[in-house]
């Protein structure tokens, strides 16, 4: 799998060890992590690039640094590998820092991320979102997911969005 294109205002490249200082920040922000059970430390982070990195060793994808045409840092989206119910999905996933939510960047992103999916053949593309994260439930219904089902995912009840690719 490749790396999505660049779209109008956003780049992709893989996570390096050398993110660690935004990565943290990003996956820190109680803002940013409202929907997760806790923010991450800062070697919860590291685990984190190392995972994406191990990711695009064994699957070809995770999830990507997202950079504007000038190098500013917004966040990360990929794909990641996530089970549901004991079943395994292709997920689009993404994080966006604070000060670029609500311009539209997560869906460049995710929709980014979905045609590199559809381009290696991911037949079906999902997207794990809590209830109440209503901002990331948008995001999916304007790439083209749809609501599916509810289920339980890492211990948390989850709105499974998705969409035949």
């Amino acid at each position: 799998m490749v790396l999505p294109d660049a779209t109008e205002r956003l780049t992709f490249r893989e996570m390096a060890d050398d993110d660690l200082d935004d990565m943290a920040a990003l996956l820190g922000d109680p803002e940013v992590m409202r929907h997760y059970p806790a923010p991450k430390t800062r070697d919860e982070s590291a685990g984190w690039i190392a995972w994406n990195r191990r990711n695009y060793a064994e699957l070809g994808h995770g999830l990507w640094v997202v950079e504007t045409h000038e190098g500013r840092f917004v966040g990360d989206c990929g794909l990641t590998i996530q089970r549901v119910d004991d079943e395994a999905f292709v997920e689009v996933g993404y994080h966006v820092r604070t000060a670029w939510q609500g311009q539209g960047l997560a869906t460049e992103a995710a929709a980014a991320c979905r045609d590199v999916a559809k381009a290696a053949g991911v037949a079906h593309l999902v997207a794990i979102i809590r209830p109440e994260n209503l901002p990331s439930q948008r995001v999916a219904e304007k790439i083209g997911l749809r609501l599916e089902r509810r289920a339980v995912a890492h211990g948390q009840d989850v709105l499974v969005y998705g969409a035949r690719l």
